[in-house]
């Protein structure tokens, strides 16, 4: 844990003092002004651009509607007529924009008292959601974005409603800070391929232990899920114990593989090799491909004889010209692997039909796949 960081201002000639906190590691703005319902938004918007962050000490849901129309002012400015340049220009082009937008959003902040209430007019009780993200309150007062601390909210939400999984014929409750299983085709098609043997599988990298728990489901007597995340590790753990499958599924620490062999390897890691820039995104984003290509040089000594390693990627990178088009096979090929089959399906996510997307011609072409792998002969 890195050591906390303190932030100081001045209000009213009175000094003040606050625990920053920011998930990203994102650092404090450098200079820190009290406001409140005076602001504009076009004001909003030019002071955080120069870098002053925002202290709201107003009505609670007046900084989410001015958050809003800041969001909105900024949008109409930065959206081209059509758009320009290569997809993977506009790729590009696209993250920087959206991580300029989180930088100027992420200026306006909120107070936080010592036992994570909002000392703001008409604020809803958040105690319950911040302990779930940062753990137990200790007496510190903080200072966080607002968009941040909505992003808690929301975790806590999600965590308590659950997201419906029909494959699994139940609900998965993500953790915060633990990618949520919104993209369900490629939970259906581990659902639907074929199983080569019932006694035990590994989950590589199981994030809210949804794959996990459809093979137990679909009748694998034993499951090891790994994980590296703490919180990962948690959530799973969690949803594992909320569908009473405990005794069949082992989840466990470890840096890809666990211990021996299997006849059955899955893998579900990120699709798009880039730097995350905030901790949720290592769940999309994956540095040089490191992940995938680790799991595919290490999968042949972890299968058992006859074994198969499942892969589940989609090949949005390719279209976007992240990754080349044969790379992917290439990998598998020089990890001593061959391609046993391989099940495709569609995304059926809101953006794949949205045409105003800045990305759209990439991802209407976008195929998910469950690639079938087994040790050369």
């Amino acid at each position: 844990m890195s050591e906390p960081v303190f932030v100081e201002w001045a209000e009213g000639g009175q000094p003040q003092r606050a625990r920053w906190r920011s998930e990203a590691g994102v650092p404090p703005p450098v200079r820190l002004r009290a406001v409140d319902d005076t602001l504009t938004a076009d004001e909003a918007v030019r002071l955080a651009s120069e870098g002053t962050g925002l202290v709201w000490r107003s009505d609670y849901h007046n900084a989410r509607q001015l958050l809003q129309a800041m969001a909105r002012r900024m949008e109409r400015k930065r959206k081209p007529a059509k758009p320009a340049g290569s997809i993977t220009e506009r790729f590009h082009q696209h993250r920087q924009q959206q991580g300029q937008r989180a930088r100027i959003l992420g200026r306006v902040l909120v107070p936080l008292d010592g036992d994570w209430r909002i000392p703001l007019h008409r604020a809803p009780d958040v105690r319950l959601a911040c302990a779930e993200a940062w753990g137990p309150a200790d007496g510190t007062p903080s200072l966080v974005a607002l968009r941040e601390l909505l992003g808690v909210i929301g975790a806590h939400e999600w965590r308590t409603k659950g997201v419906e999984i029909p494959a699994l014929g139940a609900r998965i409750h993500p953790h915060y800070g633990v990618f949520s299983p919104v993209r369900g085709e490629y939970v259906d098609l581990v659902a639907q391929a074929p199983l080569p043997h019932l006694d035990l599988a590994f989950d590589v990298g199981t994030g809210t232990g949804v794959i996990a728990a459809l093979l137990a489901k679909r009748g694998v007597k034993r499951v090891v899920a790994t994980d590296v995340d703490e919180r990962a590790l948690a959530c799973a753990r969690d949803n594992i114990a909320r569908l009473g499958l405990a005794k069949q599924v082992d989840v466990v620490r470890a840096d890809l593989f666990p211990e021996g062999p299997a006849p059955l390897i899955v893998c579900n890691p990120p699709w798009l090799p880039g730097r995350a820039s905030a901790p949720l995104e290592r769940a999309i984003y994956d540095e040089d491909s490191r992940m995938t290509r680790a799991f595919l040089a290490g999968l042949r000594a972890h299968l058992a004889p006859g074994g198969e390693g499942w892969l589940v990627m989609s090949d949005f990178a390719e279209h976007l010209g992240l990754r080349a088009p044969g790379e992917l096979a290439s990998w598998i090929e020089a990890a001593g692997l061959r391609v046993m089959a391989r099940d495709d399906t569609r995304p059926r996510h809101p953006k794949a039909v949205d045409a105003d997307d800045p990305l759209h011609d990439a991802r209407a072409r976008e195929t998910t796949s469950l690639w079938r792998l087994a040790a050369q002969r």
